[in-house]
């Protein structure tokens, strides 16, 4: 952990932090005050959503063992904006919904600010994996 700078470290919580206010003010709410069954996929994504909100909790306390959890979070939410919002609005078909997703995706942009990249490509790119066998 040496190799990351203990500002790096508060930056990265911070992160974690943005994630579990935020998160915790839409999704606690919605699963608190739920009645009845939700649909299939809303369902599925409520409960993605509630274990990402308890991961970056984890991260508050261990920010680089977590920090895969904001790397997948980061890479889902690029795609998403590079595949599915970017050719609907370049064509100028964007509808609200659309639109609305994409705003609220577009807090992934300050993420690449707080991760270390540095721990990433020594950790995760350069470092050699675990045996097979």
């Amino acid at each position: 952990m040496g190799e990351v700078s203990l500002l790096r470290l508060y930056l990265l919580r911070l992160g974690y932090l943005i994630v579990v206010v935020g998160l915790g003010l839409n999704v606690w709410p919605e699963i608190i005050n739920r009645s009845g069954s939700w649909e299939l996929m809303e369902g599925v994504v409520q409960c993605m959503l509630l274990a990402f909100w308890s991961l970056c909790v984890l991260g508050l306390r261990y920010p680089l063992q977590v920090l895969p959890v904001l790397l997948w979070e980061v890479a889902w939410k690029t795609v998403w904006l590079l595949l599915v919002a970017l050719p609907v609005w370049t064509s100028g078909q964007i509808d609200d919904a659309t639109m609305e997703m994409a705003i609220s995706i577009l807090w992934v942009v300050i993420f690449p600010f707080l991760i270390p990249w540095r721990f990433v490509f020594a950790n995760y790119v350069k470092k050699r994996g675990n045996l097979w066998a």
